[in-house]
C-alpha cells in the first residue's frame, strides 16, 4: 500500500505487522542484555569474579524463553489463536532467542566493566581485569596485576612452596591500591596483601614504576616439629609421667618405671598431652623405647639449648637463614661484610676457616657467606654474588 497526499512524494506504507515484528526483537535485545549485565554486576560484587559466558548466554535465553512462553504463547491461547505453530511463529521464535543469545555477552561485558570501575573508586581491594583509564586517571587508584601464568610465580628457595591451588588463585588477579604511593611502599603492600588475604607465608614481589610486576615468588613459612629437629634427631610419642612444670625445650632423663628403676637415655621434651609426651631423641635411641610401656620423666637442671633457642626464634621471624659463594669476578669479591644489608652470620674461607659474625672480614673468590635475611634481599645478594655475565639470567 502506498500513500500519497496533494503535491507530496509517495512512501510506502509500514506494514503494522512487520513494526511490531522489529519492536518486540528489540525488546527482548534489550532484556537480555539488561539481565546479564544486572548478573554480571551481582555476580562482581558478591564473588569479585567474572561472570562465567555460558551462564550468561543462559540468562539471556531464559529471559527471552520466559516471555515467548508467558507473553506470547499463554495469550494467544487464551484468545483462542492457534498460529503458535505456523513457519513465521517458528521463525520468530528463533530469532527472538538467537537475538537473546547474542545480546547477552554484551550485557555481561558493560554490567562486569560497571561494578569493576563503580567498586575501584569505592574502594575495592581486589579485581581480576583491567580498570576502565576513567577510573585510573580519576580514580585516585592503581591496580597491580599478578603474572596470569601460575607457572610465572616462582617458589621462594629456603621455604616450602605453597600450594598450587594458590597460584592459580592469584594469577591474574588484580589488586587496587592508592595512587599515590612509593614504589617501595607499594611494594611493602603487596607482600602484606598476599599475607593476609591469601594466607601466603613469604613473598618475594619486584615492581616497576608502572606497578608490573615484574618478579613474583611465595613461598609458606615451615610448620611442624620437623623443621626444628637437628641432624640424626627424630621424634617420638611415648607413654610418659612428665616432670611437674615440665615444659617443651626442657632437657629431660627417660626412666623405666620397673621395680628397679633404669635410665635409658636423655631426650629433649617437645609436647606433652596428659600421659603422652614427644621427645626429641637421637635416632639409635628409638630401639630403647617401647610404645606399650610407660616412662617416667626427670627434668634436668639445664637452659635450653642455644641452638634450639636459634632455631625458634628463626621460625617466628621473618628471615630465614642462607648460604651463598661468592664467585671469582663478581661484585662481592673485595667487599666488606660490612657492607652488606644483611646479617652475616659467619663466613667459610676456602681453606675451611671458618669467621664468625666478622665484620671486617673483605669477601674473596671461593667464601662461603653464611647469612640471614628476608627473600627478596638474598636474590639480590645472590645475584651479586655470581659473574658479571651470569647475573641477568
Amino acid at each position: 500500500m502506498i500513500l500519497s497526499l496533494p503535491g507530496q512524494v509517495s512512501v510506502p506504507a509500514v506494514d503494522p505487522s512487520l513494526l511490531r515484528t522489529l519492536t518486540q526483537l528489540i525488546a527482548f535485545v534489550v532484556g537480555a542484555a539488561l539481565v546479564s549485565g544486572v548478573a554480571a554486576l551481582t555476580y562482581r560484587w558478591y564473588t569479585k569474579l567474572r561472570l562465567p559466558l555460558w551462564l550468561s548466554i543462559l540468562l539471556g535465553l531464559s529471559t527471552v524463553a520466559l516471555t515467548l512462553n508467558t507473553v506470547g504463547v499463554f495469550t494467544d491461547l487464551l484468545s483462542g489463536e492457534m498460529a503458535i505453530f505456523s513457519p513465521a511463529r517458528v521463525v520468530f521464535n528463533v530469532l527472538a532467542l538467537g537475538t537473546g543469545a547474542v545480546a547477552a555477552p554484551v550485557g555481561r561485558l558493560v554490567g562486569d566493566r560497571i561494578a569493576t570501575d563503580v567498586f575501584a573508586v569505592a574502594g575495592a581491594r581486589e579485581l581480576d581485569v583491567e580498570l576502565s583509564r576513567i577510573v585510573r586517571s580519576v580514580g585516585r587508584i592503581t591496580d597491580v596485576t599478578l603474572p596470569e601464568d601460575p607457572g610465572d610465580i616462582a617458589d621462594i628457595e629456603g621455604y616450602d612452596p605453597v600450594a598450587a591451588a594458590t597460584k592459580e588463585a592469584l594469577a591474574g588477579k588484580t589488586l587496587i591500591f592508592p595512587r599515590r604511593l612509593t614504589l617501595a611502599d607499594m611494594e611493602a603492600r603487596l607482600v602484606t596483601r598476599l599475607q593476609d588475604d591469601y594466607g601466603v607465608g613469604n613473598v618475594d614481589a619486584e615492581l616497576s614504576a608502572d606497578g608490573t610486576v615484574e618478579y613474583l615468588a611465595l613461598g609458606s613459612r615451615a610448620t611442624g616439629i620437623g623443621p626444628t629437629l637437628a641432624p640424626g634427631t627424630v621424634a617420638v610419642a611415648v607413654r610418659a609421667d612428665p616432670a611437674n612444670a615440665a615444659s617443651p625445650g626442657d632437657r629431660v632423663q627417660v626412666w623405666r618405671t620397673d621395680p628397679e628403676p633404669k635410665r635409658l637415655l636423655t631426650a629433649e621434651l617437645r609436647a606433652h598431652a596428659e600421659d603422652v609426651a614427644t621427645l626429641a631423641v637421637d635416632e639409635e635411641d628409638t630401639t630403647r623405647l617401647d610404645a606399650a610401656e610407660t616412662y617416667r620423666l626427670v627434668t634436668l637442671p639445664s637452659e635450653p639449648r642455644a641452638e634450639r633457642e636459634f632455631a625458634s626464634l628463626l621460625r617466628a621471624a621473618e628471615e630465614t637463614m642462607y648460604v651463598i659463594t661468592v664467585a671469582a669476578g663478581s661484585d662481592l669479591v673485595g667487599t666488606s661484610v660490612d657492607a652488606l644489608d644483611v646479617t652475616v652470620v659467619a663466613v667459610k674461607g676456602e681453606d675451611g676457616g671458618i669467621d664468625t659474625l666478622a665484620r671486617d672480614r673483605t669477601l674473596a673468590a671461593g667464601d662461603e657467606v653464611y647469612l640471614v635475611s628476608r627473600p627478596e634481599a638474598f636474590r639480590r645478594l645472590e645475584s651479586r654474588s655470581r659473574p658479571p655475565e651470569t647475573q641477568s639470567s
